[in-house]
């Protein structure tokens, strides 16, 4: 296999999805950091390989591919010995990428919703308004999770990878409370329990929360 190189940063949910994903497959690459407040993603060299100047970003020996669920499933179908992780059956890939772009439009715009207005525009106050839509989007993945043990099926996928990543930061804003959504508590702690989790997602986390922290928001 050629040489795989990730750009991104800790920070980032998609990237850390990337990040589950290389090591669920046990593939070796180097993680080259971004600074982003620096530039970096703006300067020529990173732009010919991804022109949207985001993060993540793979470079598979010269082959350039960014967005994260595109990469995590270029990854399995690439590089993975068997394909549970992103399913070669045609209906179990559905599944797969229904929940993907689940995570795409609803769970990513529930949840910038609330951090945007901190991060971008300094604001302080969130609207319940917004939280309560994210208690609806950890009721959706309740029922979801009702009769199976991860989001596509009973087996891991990127899916799980893809959403772990951002709800193991939104706790922060509501906790997953495990009265009203034990399905999807349930799944957290299993995902938790992945030999790999706690020092490629779950101990980057902290990064995140207290980066929102420190924005001393409050909700109104």
């Amino acid at each position: 296999m050629g040489k795989l190189t990730l750009y991104g940063i800790d920070l980032s949910p998609p990237v850390r999805s990337v990040l589950l994903t290389l090591n669920a497959l046990g593939l070796p690459f180097e993680f080259k950091v971004v600074n982003l407040l620096g530039g970096d993603n703006l300067k020529p060299e990173f732009l010919k390989m991804n022109p949207q100047h985001t993060v993540p970003t793979l470079d598979d020996d010269g082959f350039y591919l960014y967005d994260s669920h595109a990469i995590n499933a270029y990854l399995v179908a690439k590089y993975g010995k068997e394909d549970s992780l992103y399913p070669k059956d045609l209906q179990q890939r559905a599944i797969v990428d229904q929940h993907l772009h689940y995570d795409s439009s609803v769970i990513g715009s529930t949840v910038r919703a609330i951090t945007s207005p901190l991060i971008r525009e300094n604001q302080t106050e969130i609207p319940q308004a917004k939280i309560d839509a994210l208690s609806g989007v950890y009721e959706s993945l309740n029922t979801f999770l009702k009769s199976t043990d991860y989001l596509a099926g009973n087996n891991l996928t990127i899916a799980d990878f893809s959403v772990i990543a951002v709800l193991s930061g939104t706790s922060i804003f509501l906790e997953v409370d495990a009265t009203k959504f034990p399905n999807l508590a349930g799944w957290v702690e299993r995902i938790k329990k992945l030999p790999y989790y706690e020092e490629v997602n779950g101990s980057k986390v902290s990064q995140f929360t207290n980066f929102m922290k420190s924005k001393n928001f409050k909700i109104v």
